[in-house]
């Protein structure tokens, strides 16, 4: 009896499941005769298949040895550089700058600062012209016409602009602006950061300039208060951090933004993502899908969430929420709320909670939060639930798995005593819809995933891929080379397209 309860038979009977058979073939053939496999399993013609090269086993370790070494040397580099700090301005930039610390004492001392303060900078310019050359003259200066104009707009842009940033956020290239203190400036063009020609006169200057940024916007700045959230009128976004807190002296971050509206089709162009996908967002926009857009700083998600918004009727009222507003949504019907930090004896703070519940009483279609960091997540998904659907929101994650987590966590951060099971059951009742979104390491900014959220399977909220970036190889240049690929899955929120008619250009996209 075998292991099998079967019993074992005598030879010559049928063999049982997985005893092997004899080879195939006839008569008794020498090993240099046979083919290599045998008869059933002969050899392939690699050569012949289509789409397929003959194998060469020296070439690919080769080539693998020379990426190898490629990488090491720049390792090899990177351990040796030395970093000699910047110069700062030199040039042309260096003289008008010069003259611009002789000039601007004696030209306070002939200005009146609230008339100067009524002015249009056009306006003052035409007013210091006379005065400028006054004054030039006294300090027995001759300047060629380009250095009078260079002087002017210094002049102006130091008492009624922000002084030397004034530069920078005039030019269309530049994205993001790092004050390091005021010996040291960062700049962002495209998606590499480099030094800005740059400096502030002191520590004081540089200060001067930060409180005029947060002064602008009803805030404040000072060794009381050393964190403030601020805007720009253009919408750029303001961080700035003072002394005793920044040990190199104030540090201001400013996220500009595009003067021109991005649109889902301008980032398709720039290839943040691929047709199909920018097709599937579009419905997703359209059809108010609850989306959340996931990603790291500095990523591209509010310029995601205002391109989505594009796809918004125009007969839908919209309200934003954020800490700072910064949105710039493209619909008629739309109103932009902020919220308030404390005074100084710590009252009087508005959370995005608080907004996010009164703007339930608006009769809003759609509420869109600038970004989600705490227990506010929660009434954001109520908000959902209960006929406003289209909603959405940004939030800080590096996978759309991971973003899922972060919204439970950020739950469980309030007061809220429900289980996590209830929580987990209501994100995936809420949200239709993750797109990821990521900066690479070669600056550019893509859409690497667009994930349904489909339900719950016991504990764990399902998910599934509709699209998916995935990274080949850099070329020489240090560009990333990838492919954007459709999963080939059937939409789930396919039912929720075919309410506004977008099922089948929906389902083609996603396929």
């Amino acid at each position: 009896m075998s292991a099998f309860g079967r019993k074992n038979g005598p030879a010559g009977t049928k063999p049982g499941f997985g005893i092997a058979r004899p080879m195939q073939g006839g008569g008794t053939a020498t090993k240099e005769e046979l083919p290599v496999g045998g008869d059933q399993f002969p050899p392939l013609d690699i050569a012949s298949l289509p789409g397929e090269a003959p194998f060469d086993p020296l070439a690919a370790p080769t080539s693998q040895m020379q990426r190898n070494a490629d990488a090491m040397s720049r390792l090899s580099e990177r351990a040796n550089a030395e970093h000699v700090p910047d110069a700062g301005p030199q040039g042309f930039e260096a003289s008008v700058h010069k003259i611009k610390e002789q000039v601007l004492p004696r030209l306070l001392e002939r200005v009146d600062p609230e008339a100067a303060a009524t002015l249009t900078k056009d306006e003052l310019a035409e007013e210091f012209r006379p005065i400028i050359m006054e004054v030039l003259a006294e300090l027995k200066l001759t300047l060629n016409r380009r250095e009078q104009f260079a002087l002017e707009k210094v002049l102006v842009d130091e008492l009624l602009g922000l002084g030397p940033l004034e530069e920078l956020l005039s030019d269309p290239d530049v994205t993001d602006i790092m004050v390091n203190g005021p010996e040291q400036t960062y700049i962002e063009k495209k998606g590499k950061l480099q030094v800005a020609p740059i400096k502030f006169r002191d520590e004081e200057h540089l200060f001067q300039i930060a409180q005029r940024i947060v002064n602008k916007v009803g805030r404040r700045v000072d060794q009381t208060t050393p964190l403030a959230d601020a805007r720009l009128p253009d919408g750029s976004r303001v961080n700035v951090i003072v002394p005793p807190l920044s040990l190199r002296g104030t540090a201001i971050s400013i996220r500009k933004f595009s003067a021109k509206p991005i649109t889902i089709d301008m980032l398709a162009q720039w290839g943040a993502m691929s047709p199909k996908m920018a097709t599937a967002l579009k419905i997703a926009g359209a059809c108010r899908f609850n989306i959340v857009i996931s990603g790291g700083t500095g990523s591209g998600k509010t310029t995601m969430l205002n391109a989505l918004s594009k796809m918004i009727d125009p007969g839908e009222r919209v309200l934003t929420i954020e800490d700072a507003a910064e949105l710039r949504l493209q619909q008629p019907h739309w109103l932009p709320l902020e919220t308030r930090p404390p005074n100084l004896e710590g009252q009087g703070a508005i959370t995005i909670g608080d907004l996010v519940k009164n703007a339930l009483r608006m009769r809003p279609d759609r509420i869109i939060l600038g970004e989600i960091r705490g227990a506010e997540c929660f009434d954001l998904l109520a908000a959902m639930n209960t006929g406003h659907d289209g909603s959405m929101c940004t939030l800080h994650a590096n996978s759309p798995r991971e973003c899922l987590g972060r919204m439970e966590n950020m739950i469980l951060m309030g007061d809220i005593k429900i289980p996590k099971e209830a929580i987990s059951k209501q994100i995936a009742d809420s949200v239709d819809l993750i797109v990821q979104v990521k900066r690479l390491r070669d600056g550019s900014r893509r859409v690497t995933n667009v994930t349904e959220v489909i339900g719950m399977e016991g504990d764990v909220i399902v998910t599934q891929e509709l699209f998916k970036f995935e990274y080949h190889d850099e070329d020489d240049s240090g560009k990333i080379v990838g492919e954007y690929r459709s999963m080939g899955l059937r939409p789930y929120t396919l039912d929720k397209a075919r309410m506004f008619g977008f099922d089948q250009p929906f389902l083609e996209a996603c396929l």
